[in-house]
This record gives structure tokens, sequence and C-alpha cells, in this order.
């Protein structure tokens, strides 16, 4: 009986683990960083590679954790969110900072181990991710904004650990990165609204569904399709990008417009939630475009 107990409860612990670190988002965001890393580098340090991998997990799954942690009661109100572990009572408050406390002590030592500037853009990205973004959620929409920030250092981190230095380069990428994340998030908050509004959280630049939050939805779509862009004009330094890796980004940058406009048009939860789904193949395929670029030209 009780090896079936524990065979019971080991995929829910594996699941609640998972769940607390978002792992699924947190691979993600390793992804981006693993691409920067390859768009810095000039030759492959393979351990180097892993090291970020490693170290931009534990970082993101860190934010994760203690994010949830803050949240707790608001997660209990919210469909989406009322059976994470915490608020469901599957994982102690104390296990999750646990969690947290020592994924965020492992991922800037393993990212230190890189160099110090990669250490300390993880660190930065943990403290404004937790200590800022997450307690604005509640009051003010300008939250998405902060956000925003600790959202797109991982793209640039990569740069950063391959060549420990900060410039034009991953600035850019920084800047891709950040304006991608409005229609992004601001896709999440629309078809999301009523759930959102249980837990008093305020997403939409607005506050509301609205066409206000469409037209800056676009705007901000197309803010990403410019600065998609700018390497091919060769002012990024080493940051470059061929014409025709360029037009394909292009293509993909209009591809996220055209669903931002029928948003706009249709207004519709619906409308929104393909924005959301569009936009992340987005910013992925974006990234592959520009590393294959790089290995080919």
């Amino acid at each position: 009986m009780s090896n079936a107990n524990s065979s019971l409860a080991t995929p829910s612990v594996i699941s609640d683990f998972k769940e607390i670190t978002k792992m699924r988002l947190s691979l993600s965001v390793v992804f981006s960083s693993l691409a920067g890393y390859l768009l810095g580098v000039d030759v492959i340090d393979f351990k180097v590679l892993a090291l970020l991998a490693l170290g931009g997990y534990f970082m993101v799954g860190a934010s994760n954790a203690f994010n949830q942690i803050i949240e707790k009661d608001l997660d209990a109100l919210m469909s989406r969110t009322r059976n994470r572990p915490i608020p469901s009572g599957r994982m102690s408050v104390n296990t999750a900072f646990i969690i947290a406390s020592v994924f965020t002590l492992l991922g800037i030592i393993i990212l230190y181990t890189i160099n110090k500037q990669t250490a300390m853009f993880g660190a930065i990205s943990i403290f404004l991710y937790t200590c800022a973004y997450t307690p604005l959620k509640t009051k003010t929409p300008l939250a998405v904004f902060v956000g925003a920030i600790p959202g797109a250092i991982p793209f640039m981190l990569g740069w950063v650990a391959a060549t420990n230095d900060f410039g034009i380069e991953p600035g850019t990428l920084f800047a891709l990165q950040f304006f991608w994340q409005f229609p992004h998030f601001w896709a999440i908050g629309w078809f999301l609204f009523d759930d959102y509004k249980k837990g008093g959280f305020f997403m939409l630049p607005t506050g509301k569904q609205d066409r206000g939050t469409a037209v800056q939805i676009i705007m901000y779509s197309i803010w990403t399709l410019i600065v998609s862009i700018i390497p091919v004009f060769g002012f990024t330094g080493k940051l470059q990008l061929s014409i025709i890796a360029a037009g394909v980004v292009f293509v993909l940058g209009l591809g996220m417009l055209h669903y931002a406009i029928r948003l706009f048009k249709v207004m519709t939860e619906k409308a929104a939630r393909q924005l959301m789904l569009v936009s992340v193949s987005y910013i992925t395929l974006v990234q592959i475009v520009y590393v294959i670029d790089k290995f080919i030209r």
C-alpha cells in the first residue's frame, strides 16, 4: 500500500515543482538567453552554454516561485491559478520559499562563473520581477512596463555572457524583447480580463478592453517590427542582419501586426488569444532567424 501511495505522490510532487517554477515559461526564457549567446559568441563554448541554460533556469524559476508566494491569496481568487501548489494547499509557503531561495543562490553563483556582468543582470532581473513588477500588478497598469524590463533581460543576457560586455548589440536585443512584451502581455490581459479582475490585477493600459488598449497594442507591435530590422542598417556593431533575413523578420512582424489590427477591428477575447499565440511564435522565430543568419552569412 505504501508503494502505491508513493508512486501516486511522485508525479504530484514533480508536477508541483514544475508549476511553482513555471517550467515551460522558464525554458522559453532560457531559449532566449541561449539565442543571445549564440549571436554574441565567436567560438561556441558548450560549457558556458550549459552554465547559461542552468543558471538562467534557476533565476527564472526563482522569480516565478517568489511571485507565487507573494500572490498566493490573490491566486486563490482566480480560476486559472487557484489550483497552483500554494493556494491549493499542496505546497507550503516555507517549502516554496526554500525552493526560491536555493534557486536564487544557485542561479547567481552559476552566472557569476560565466562573468560578473551576467550575474549582475540576472540578479537585477529577479529583484525587479519580485520587488517591483509583482506588487505593482494590483496597483497600476504601469506594472507591465516595469515587468517588461526583467522580461527583456534574457535575450540581452546571452550576449553579455558571450562577450562580458554591454553595448549597442545587447541593447538592441533588449529593446526588441522589451517592445514585444507589450502586445504579448496586453493580449493575455485582454482574454483573461475577467479572471484578472477577480484577483484585482490591472494589466491593460486603459484598464479596459477598449479601443485605447487596442491602439496601444498596434503601436507597440509597430515598434517591435521596427526594432527587429534595425541590425540590417549596419549601425548595431557586431549584431548584423542580412537583407534576406531582415525581409523574413519584417514579414513575421507584419504577421503579428495583422493580428493586432484584427483585435482592434473585432475586439474579442478570441482575437486576443490568437494574438498572444502568434506573438509567442513571432519572438521564437525571430530569434531563430537571427541565429541562423549569423552562422550562414
